[in-house]
C-alpha cells in the first residue's frame, strides 16, 4: 500500500481549496446557527450569488474583475434581504423552509435553459479568474516543502488561490472573534436563548437577526469567490442543497459558536474523506478487500463518515471544541 501518496494527499486536502472554502462559507453559517440560531439551510445560495456576480459581470458584462466581487457581495446582502424580510418575525422553522426553497430557486435559475446566454445553464461559466492571477506575485513553479518523506507541494496557481483563502479565514475569525466579545454578539447570544428576553428589554430582534443574516451571508459568499477562483469555473449544481449540509456537518464537527470551530470542521471532514478513500482505494487495488469494487469506494467512505458522525453527536453532541449548551436552541 502506497502509504505515502496517502498521506501526501491527506494533508495536502486539509489545508486545500476546498477546505478553505467550505471553510469560509462555514464561518458564515456559524454565525447564523451558532451564535443567533437561524436555522439557515441556503448558505449554498450565498456562494452561488457571488460566484455567478463575478462569473457574469467579467464573462458576459466584460468589466473588471474587482467590479465582479462588488457586485457578488451585493447579490449576497440582496440575498439575505430578501429571505430575511418576511421570515425573520416568525417562528425559526419558516426561515429553515424559506431559506431551503430560496437555495434551490437560485440554482435552478442558473442552470435554466432560459438564461444559458447569461449563466451558462448547466456547464456555467469559466473563463473570468485571469484578473485575479494576474495579481499572483508567486513565480511560476511548484511551492511547499518534504515532511520527511512525503511530500507538500502545490503549483503557483494553488498557492496564490490558497494564500488569499486562508487570509480571508484569519480574517473573517478576528472579526467573529471581536463582534462576539461585543455587546451586539452578547445580544445575538441572548436571542439564540431566549429572544422573548431579549424583546423585554427594549432590543429589535428582528433588527439584530437581519444583521446576523446578512453578515453571515456575506462571509459566507466569500467561500463562493473562492471557488470559482480556485476551479476556474463556476457550476450551479456545485451549490445544491448537499453543499449547505456540509456545512452543518463542519459547523457542529468542530463545534457550534466557536470562533475556530467551522475551521477545524472543515479541515477534519476532507482530511477523513480523502483518508478514507485513499485507503479503501488502496486495499481493494491490492485485493486486501475483494467484497467491493474500486466503483464502490466512493459511497463506502460517506457511509464510513457518516456513521463516524453519528457516533459523535450520540457520544459528543457539541463537537470536538463545542459547549453543549451552545448548541441547546429554543426555536419557538
Amino acid at each position: 500500500m502506497d502509504w505515502i501518496t496517502i498521506i501526501s494527499t491527506t494533508l495536502k486536502a486539509a489545508v486545500g481549496v476546498e477546505t478553505v472554502l467550505y471553510g469560509i462559507a462555514a464561518i458564515g453559517l456559524n454565525i447564523h446557527f451558532g451564535y443567533t440560531g437561524l436555522l439557515n439551510f441556503g448558505q449554498a445560495a450565498f456562494m452561488g450569488v457571488a460566484g455567478y456576480g463575478l462569473a457574469v459581470t467579467v464573462t458576459v458584462l466584460g468589466l473588471p474583475f474587482w467590479v465582479g466581487i462588488i457586485v457578488g457581495l451585493a447579490a449576497a446582502v440582496l440575498l439575505a434581504l430578501l429571505m430575511g424580510i418576511p421570515t425573520l418575525q416568525l417562528r425559526a422553522d419558516y426561515l429553515a423552509i424559506v431559506t431551503i426553497a430560496a437555495a434551490e430557486i437560485v440554482r435552478l435559475v442558473f442552470r435554466s435553459v432560459q438564461f444559458k446566454s447569461v449563466f451558462g445553464g448547466s456547464d456555467g461559466q469559466r473563463g473570468f479568474s485571469d484578473g485575479f492571477y494576474a495579481l499572483n506575485p508567486f513565480p511560476e513553479g511548484e511551492y511547499g516543502f518534504n515532511l520527511g518523506p512525503v511530500p507538500l507541494f502545490f503549483n503557483y496557481r494553488t498557492v496564490w488561490v490558497l494564500t488569499v483563502g486562508w487570509l480571508l479565514i484569519a480574517l473573517c475569525c478576528v472579526i467573529v472573534y471581536l463582534l462576539m466579545k461585543s455587546p451586539w454578539g452578547r445580544v445575538l447570544k441572548a436571542i439564540r436563548e431566549d429572544e422573548d428576553a431579549v424583546r423585554s428589554l427594549g432590543k429589535s430582534v428582528f433588527s439584530y437577526k437581519m444583521q446576523s443574516l446578512v453578515l453571515g451571508g456575506v462571509i459566507g459568499c466569500l467561500g463562493g469567490f473562492i471557488y470559482g477562483l480556485g476551479y476556474g469555473s463556476v457550476q450551479p449544481d456545485v451549490f445544491g442543497t448537499e453543499t449547505t449540509f456540509y456545512m452543518y456537518t463542519m459547523v457542529i464537527l468542530g463545534g457550534a459558536a466557536r470562533v475556530l470551530g467551522p475551521v477545524i470542521g472543515s479541515m477534519l471532514f476532507w482530511l477523513l474523506l480523502v483518508l478514507i478513500y485513499g485507503v479503501l482505494a488502496e486495499a481493494v487495488g491490492a485485493g486486501y478487500i475483494t467484497f467491493m469494487d474500486t466503483n464502490q469506494v466512493g459511497a463506502v467512505r460517506w457511509i464510513l463518515v457518516g456513521l463516524g458522525l453519528i457516533l459523535l453527536l450520540v457520544f459528543r453532541p457539541q463537537g470536538i471544541f463545542g459547549d453543549k449548551r451552545e448548541i441547546a436552541i429554543d426555536a419557538r
